[in-house]
């Protein structure tokens, strides 16, 4: 059991960049020092009471303030339920208000993220509470749902900025795409209303957050075809996955940003990242084994 774990804990190690903010930080810089843009997250979810979200809002707040002093390019992600939304919707509003105001007088960026569905009508309608007083938050939004066009639509109207993602969680077919293959049509056709003129001309800025080299291509064609400009978007993944076609997008003159997890709640992020893309699993045999 313990080397099972001892295993786990070294196959995490290559999308986790540590338990410490320390790490964190050196992650941050290298990826700078690559020409990539980061967003740091401190691992955790569904914490158990008030002082534990307290102290994750102190955390972040710690977060912002480093940012400013060692002048690393990125911003915060935050998960609503590690800011107590599943004790208490107006606990986490209040601990998310704090970072926002924060990040505001440093003149950074949020990023609320978006989790599994008893969630998502909650962290938007705190997102849409916040944007009433603050510019400087964004949301995440799943292809994997059918109710995501539909928030497109508002975003798109409202001109906010979104993180668009293919979704990391399991979902019943009630309300989720069951196929691969849809949730990846459906990606695309939400792209597409995101990258439109009108989308653009309302100041929506999207971040495409995918692995997917096929999606990645239709986005490039797309917005070449559609001129779109390559400070209107980015291109999103996460720390240590397809590095090296995060450094080949930079190199193309994209704006790439790396997301920069740590903490010592690696396990359940590691798992769900098994779980989103099974691939992995042999990617870290290869690495294990010296292939």
């Amino acid at each position: 059991m313990v080397k099972r774990f001892e295993m786990s804990k070294k196959a995490a190690s290559l999308f986790v960049s540590g338990e410490t903010l320390d790490d964190a930080f050196r992650a941050a810089r290298e990826a700078n020092g690559l020409g990539i843009v980061a967003t740091i997250d401190r691992l955790g979810e569904s914490v158990e009471n008030a002082e534990l979200a307290r102290k994750s809002t102190d955390m972040y707040i710690q977060v912002l303030e480093r940012i400013a002093e060692t002048g690393v390019d990125g911003n915060v992600s935050v998960k609503p339920t590690q800011l107590g939304l599943a004790i208490d919707y107006n606990l986490c509003l209040q601990n998310l208000e704090r970072i926002v105001q924060k990040a505001a007088k440093l003149s950074n960026f949020v990023r609320m993220d978006m989790e599994d569905s008893p969630y998502t009508q909650k962290t938007l309608d705190m997102f849409k509470t916040l944007r009433k007083k603050y510019s400087n938050v964004g949301i995440v939004l799943q292809a994997l749902l059918y109710r995501t066009e539909k928030d497109v639509e508002e975003i798109i109207e409202n001109g906010h900025g979104v993180r668009i993602c293919k979704g990391a969680y399991t979902e019943s077919k009630e309300i989720a795409f069951p196929k691969k293959s849809q949730v990846d049509q459906n990606f695309v056709h939400l792209l597409e209303m995101l990258l439109s003129e009108k989308a653009r001309n309302n100041g929506v800025y999207v971040g495409i957050a995918t692995h997917d080299h096929r999606i990645i291509d239709w986005a490039k064609e797309f917005t070449k075809n559609n001129g779109v400009g390559k400070d209107e978007f980015e291109f999103q993944m996460l720390f240590g996955i397809r590095k090296d076609l995060q450094e080949e997008l930079v190199k193309e003159g994209y704006r790439m940003r790396a997301y920069i997890p740590f903490g010592t709640q690696w396990y359940p992020y590691y798992m769900r990242r098994l779980a989103e893309r099974p691939g992995n699993l042999l990617f870290f045999a290869r690495t294990f084994l010296g292939e």
